[in-house]
């Protein structure tokens, strides 16, 4: 590993590369649309893929997009050390969301190569095809596919907003439907992802690393209140049946018990339409989101109770029907720490840095989480600004980052 350490990476070579991918998808704004299937996710997609084969990988595409860059292994050719993040962003997004995973993965092993030769275990690194879920209504496609959980019902039916269905689009990008099947890949022995932040804990604190031990899981509710729609002006106070106030005092309610109760849970309200949204008429139906976070399933399941519960008597109360709907239950999965721990001297000695930390954002560590040993590191985002073309995480960090992944690689494949 101490041979590791000495390889330097070049600060603007980094930033170059995520510049660079930036502009397939690039927007007048400064951000970056380049959604599944897309014509700018082609482009980005062959350009990794000439850029991987210019420096010596050998790279193929899967039956769903992902894009792949393979050095063998001198011993364990079959014990793949896979690498990387994904691709795809989403409306008006960022330029390092996704596109750092891979762009320093690719360096890593590119310099790693460079250094000492070939791995003795296979290393990958991996371009996922999708995993915002900005073009169609779903999420993971291209982890879930590498570990087998989707297969071609998944999409069966499946539209964007355009109307254009899922088949179509994959066909048209390059990738027929009528050969997609479910196959899973039983050759991946670890998965290793390194992303920006998307928050604000490590510039906060000014840190240069963070280790992820868990990532949330997460529940969506859709809350559905029917009351009664009726004059601004006549109706007494007593004899209301307001849907809005009533979603206000449960919004309310709820964030002040987690405020106070669960420090490190996150509960948010995101979408709310009310009916008929007329300013000298009573709300007669509303209906709001609620997306409730947490590593640990016990509390976010005892959270989830607690609020469907309160819903339920808050609506009594008003005499107001209520139908609650549970469209997104991810669980929280804990990631492989022992990594972390092994590497924790040599990047005290480095001079970095760190903390352990849990993510509240998803990512496909999530998805191989639950499959295969799962190592996950953030690099700090400026103001904790993502999904947006504010996006920023400085040349510095992205370098650290890039070091940092080529002593893990080091220490799995070498």
């Amino acid at each position: 590993m101490s041979e590791a350490q000495a390889a330097q990476i070049e600060v603007s070579e980094i930033q170059g590369l995520v510049n660079w991918l930036a502009s397939f998808g690039g927007t007048p704004e400064g951000g970056v649309t380049r959604l599944l299937y897309s014509d700018a996710w082609v482009q980005a997609q062959n350009a990794l893929a000439n850029k991987m084969q210019e420096t010596g990988f050998y790279t193929y595409f899967d039956q769903v997009g992902n894009l792949f860059g393979r050095i063998e292994g001198t011993d364990c050719k079959d014990e793949v050390m896979l690498t990387g993040s994904h691709v795809d962003t989403v409306v008006q997004g960022g330029k390092y969301d996704g596109a750092y995973g891979v762009l320093a993965s690719f360096l890593a092993v590119r310099k790693l190569v460079e250094r000492f030769g070939k791995p003795k275990k296979t290393i990958e690194i991996v371009s996922l095809c999708e995993e915002e879920g900005s073009r169609f209504p779903l999420t993971y496609w291209g982890s879930k596919n590498l570990v087998g959980d989707y297969s071609p019902i998944t999409i069966e039916g499946m539209k964007d907003r355009e109307g254009m269905s899922f088949k179509q689009a994959m066909t048209d990008a390059g990738f027929p439907f009528k050969e997609y099947q479910t196959k899973k890949r039983d050759d991946i022995k670890r998965f290793v992802e390194i992303h920006i932040e998307q928050g604000s804990v490590l510039e906060k604190s000014q840190l240069d690393l963070g280790l992820v031990s868990h990532i949330a899981g997460q529940k969506r509710f859709t809350i559905t209140l029917n009351g009664e729609s009726n004059h601004a002006g006549t109706t007494p106070m007593t004899e209301r049946k307001d849907a809005i106030v009533c979603a206000a005092n449960a919004i309310s309610e709820l964030t002040a018990i987690a405020k106070a109760e669960y420090p490190s849970l996150r509960v948010t309200t995101g979408q709310l339409l009310a009916k008929p949204n007329v300013p000298n008429v009573i709300a007669g139906n509303v209906s709001f989101t609620l997306d409730i976070r947490h590593h640990e399933s016990e509390i976010l399941e005892a959270f989830c109770h607690r609020a469907t519960e309160l819903l339920s008597q808050l609506a009594s109360k008003s005499g107001i029907a209520i139908d609650i709907d549970l469209w997104t239950d991810i669980r929280p999965v804990p990631l492989d720490t022992n990594l972390h721990d092994e590497m924790k001297k040599g990047l005290t000695e480095k001079g970095f840095k760190y903390t352990t930390m849990v993510s509240g954002a998803g990512h496909d560590a999530q998805v191989f989480g639950q499959h295969i040993p799962t190592t996950m590191l953030f690099v700090p985002s400026k103001n904790g600004i993502s999904h947006s073309p504010l996006e920023f995480t400085d040349s510095y960090h992205l370098e650290i980052g890039v070091s940092v992944l080529m002593d893990y690689l080091y220490e799995l494949a070498y």
